[in-house]
């Protein structure tokens, strides 16, 4: 255990989501989480570790500095991808612990009028309010598939705007149709064997509605009568990562509600982001008399999609699916949820699939939330990595297990100008499931 040094001034840290002394000082600065964290790896600084990073909320802890813009960036800096914990000896709640303190830096240091604004917006109106979110998609799909979208570019307009700019560049192809959670019931092909609860969310129906599609045919391909609850909402992990934890506990609540309504015997999502945030709403609410119980009745019954599909086992398509895939272990599945085996299982259960493993599979890709937007040079640096490493196994298609690692990894090849396929993992087994018997 490593000596605490005594307080020499007031802490910047104060009240409720303050980082807690117990999970500060269980880091024992022997370093094995440096080179496990890719902004470490990609700038050889030790402020851009979780060591360094945790010195610095140490430091603020003991009053030694304050929430100064210069020790915030090094924390903004982090992808919160928790590489680092799945090395860590310690068992350093790494997460939870910038979870804390970018909840701190936003009630004290919330940044400009324009930051403000932002973080209003999408944390507060558009998050929570699935309806609005829809709304905005739509605007912007409209964008892309009318003259509007041709019309600016020809007017070079976006190169006067570089941050607007680069963010439209990055939108993802909207052309897809959405899913739509309406209370919908799917029945069990067959024998019922489970009845399953879907989360629907809040990028993936909008982005990545086709995978939700799937993502039912292949439940209840196997067994499974699946629920998609109208009541629910966003799981609030980007809400939490962004230090709205207020915010994030209204969405929790919502959503254990309703899916503790549901009569099921599990909550499946196909977002590892999504799943690792609801099986940590027991730690969210922990102080919430009212919810605790629940919580952490709910967070037990949450399982990611590979995960549940591989318990059963999963049914094996009848005819091959002849290609070579790589798998893109998405952080909060690989780390987070401690989820490396199941995807490769499910994807082991189509037959002529042939799995070619890339180097540094379970690095973080860059997309990390909204940290393409917020860190666009490092975000794409490892996106670059990434993409290269994809490349040179010769695969032509990328799975995942998470929308942001799916949208990430689409920018790349579309940047570089690959013919690469990205998809999610449940895509490829709804592919071999529907082949059958063509």
């Amino acid at each position: 255990m490593v000596e605490k040094t005594w307080k020499v001034g007031v802490s910047a840290f104060q009240g409720q989501d303050a980082p807690q002394e117990e999970d500060l000082y269980s880091c024992v600065h022997c370093g094995l989480c440096l080179n496990a964290c890719p902004t470490y790896v990609e700038t050889g600084l030790e402020t851009e570790s979780p060591r360094g990073r945790i010195a610095l909320m140490k430091a603020v802890f003991e009053g030694r500095i304050g929430l100064e813009q210069g020790v915030i960036n090094h924390w903004d800096a982090c992808l919160q991808c928790r590489a680092c914990e799945a090395v860590c000896p310690s068992g350093v709640p790494y997460g939870r612990l910038m979870e804390q303190t970018q909840a701190q830096v936003k009630r004290q240091r919330p940044g400009s009028m324009f930051g403000r604004i932002g973080s209003w917006v999408a944390y507060k109106q558009l998050l929570p309010n699935l309806g609005q979110l829809k709304l905005l998609v739509r605007v912007l799909r409209m964008y892309q598939q009318s003259g509007i979208r041709r019309l600016v570019h020809a007017t070079r307009i976006l190169q006067l705007l570089p941050g607007i700019g680069e963010a439209e560049a990055s939108l993802p192809d909207l052309s897809k149709p959405f899913f739509d959670a309406k209370g919908q019931v799917h029945l069990a092909r067959g024998t019922r064997k489970h009845r399953v609860a879907l989360l629907s969310g809040c990028v993936m129906p909008l982005v990545h509605g086709p995978t939700m599609d799937a993502a039912v045919r292949v439940l209840t391909r196997n067994g499974c009568e699946v629920v998609v609850p109208a009541d629910q909402g966003c799981c609030g992990a980007l809400n939490t990562h962004g230090g709205e934890r207020d915010a994030a506990r209204d969405m929790a609540r919502r959503n254990i509600d309703t899916f503790l309504g549901a009569g099921v015997d599990a909550v499946v999502t196909a977002s590892a982001g999504c799943g690792a945030s609801m099986k940590e709403y027991d730690v969210l609410l922990c102080d919430d008399p009212a919810y605790a119980d629940k919580a952490t009745r709910f967070s037990e019954m949450v399982q990611d999609i590979t995960e549940f599909l591989a318990s059963l086992p999963v049914e094996s398509p009848k005819t091959p699916l002849n290609v070579q895939v790589t798998y893109q272990d998405s952080c909060h599945l690989a780390h987070a949820q401690r989820l490396t085996a199941p995807p490769r299982t499910v994807l082991g259960a189509i037959p002529g699939l042939e799995l070619v493993e890339m180097e540094h599979s379970d690095r973080c890709c860059g997309a990390g939330g909204a940290y393409q937007l917020t860190q666009r040079e490092m975000s794409g640096q490892l996106r670059t990595h990434k993409l290269e490493d994809a490349i040179a196994t010769g695969a032509k298609i990328i799975a995942t297990a998470n929308p942001g690692c799916m949208m990430q990894m689409e920018l790349g090849a579309k940047q570089a100008g690959v013919a690469i396929k990205v998809c999610h993992v449940v895509d490829l087994l709804d592919e071999a499931y529907r082949g059958e018997g063509a």
